[in-house]
């Protein structure tokens, strides 16, 4: 279980998050959903240990975040809105070099076959070649080769075709469900934040997401 646990986040005198409380269970995929600015990235990049709240404490699975922040991160996968792969390296090639970055080893039959998983089929091609729904699934296989419980998604399908969205969306409940993965996904969409998630965290001031969600029929908690 990821507990959070009335956490603030400024800089210099902006305050992003103030008193934040919630937690996230196994086999949960929690949409995060806000305006512009209202600090969904600042809350991944804080729950990823890139960042530390000023404020408030963070466990997960009963590790403090403070104590324990080297043993927490080999729990966490972390999908920035940005790709971050080598578009000069093949599918393969991308998955070894970061394969040996990894908390975990997996051999090539392992990484190949986690790319199938996400119906990513273009093991020898170079990166640079694929569409751009093709590279986001690389991103997030790459996110996924040591088998993290908490999994951090920012955006992960912007500006990707619906074909991609969809088995991106399929393979993500298939993780939560089958293999217990609590999952923090952030989407404008929301179309796919309700058909992909369980629950939906609505944060910052602006109650045009939660009007939308809440009419659906959605779960939807304001944090």
């Amino acid at each position: 279980m990821l507990n959070v646990q009335a956490i603030t986040k400024s800089y210099d005198k902006n305050e992003i998050l103030d008193n934040l409380t919630f937690t996230v269970n196994p086999g949960e995929i929690i949409g995060l959903v806000g305006e512009n600015g209202a600090g969904k990235s600042t809350l991944l990049r804080l729950l990823a240990t890139i960042d530390k709240p000023n404020h408030g404490s963070l466990t997960l699975f009963d590790l403090s975040y403070k104590k324990n922040r080297k043993a927490v991160r080999k729990h966490i996968g972390y999908v920035p809105q940005d790709i971050a792969i080598w578009e000069e390296l093949s599918v393969k090639e991308n998955m070894q070099f970061f394969e040996k970055l990894s908390f975990q080893s997996k051999s090539i039959d392992e990484l190949k076959q986690l790319c199938l998983e996400m119906n990513l089929d273009k093991w020898n091609d170079p990166v640079k070649s694929l569409s751009g729904g093709m590279k986001r699934k690389l991103n997030i296989a790459i996110t996924l080769i040591h088998s993290p419980d908490l999994l951090l998604l920012d955006e992960p399908t912007v500006g990707i075709d619906l074909k991609s969205k969809k088995e991106i969306g399929a393979y993500l409940r298939k993780l939560a469900k089958e293999q217990n993965r609590m999952i923090i996904y952030t989407s404008h969409d929301m179309d796919e934040i309700n058909e992909l998630c369980d629950r939906v965290f609505c944060i910052g001031n602006d109650t045009f997401y939660e009007e939308i969600l809440r009419n659906s029929g959605k779960d939807v908690i304001l944090i």
